[in-house]
């Protein structure tokens, strides 16, 4: 797959304690991407964070449970977000979404062909 060299950056802030039926949100995002065939999405774990109602959620040693933020990142062309978009809607019920522009320089994978000088 060629990615566009201006492409777009979905970014999804969702708790680690989100749920879709019973399976992790973050998952299921991260799965749908993929069956999607989109370029590729990384999910990252926050040490602390709050949202729209303020609560502070963080990873000191001393609490027993914990709904750290996570972060998913998926680049791919403006068409194939803005697709994705109405999915993710419903899928997430807390959060923040947003969407910026990117340039991208290098998508590759050690066995795709060396590019042409």
């Amino acid at each position: 797959m060629q990615l566009p060299s201006e492409a777009q950056l979905l970014r999804i802030f969702i708790g680690e304690s989100d749920r879709a039926g019973h399976r992790p949100l973050y998952e299921v995002i991260v799965e749908e991407a993929r069956k999607r065939g989109m370029a590729g999405a990384t999910v990252l774990r926050g040490i602390m964070g709050f949202g729209k109602n303020s609560r502070i959620h963080t990873a000191k040693i001393l609490r027993l449970s914990e709904d750290l933020p996570l972060v998913i990142e998926i680049v791919d062309a403006e068409e194939r977000i803005e697709a994705f978009l109405p999915d993710l809607d419903a899928m997430i019920h807390d959060g923040l979404i947003t969407i910026e522009k990117v340039r991208v320089i290098a998508y590759r994978h050690e066995g795709d062909p060396k590019p042409k000088t």
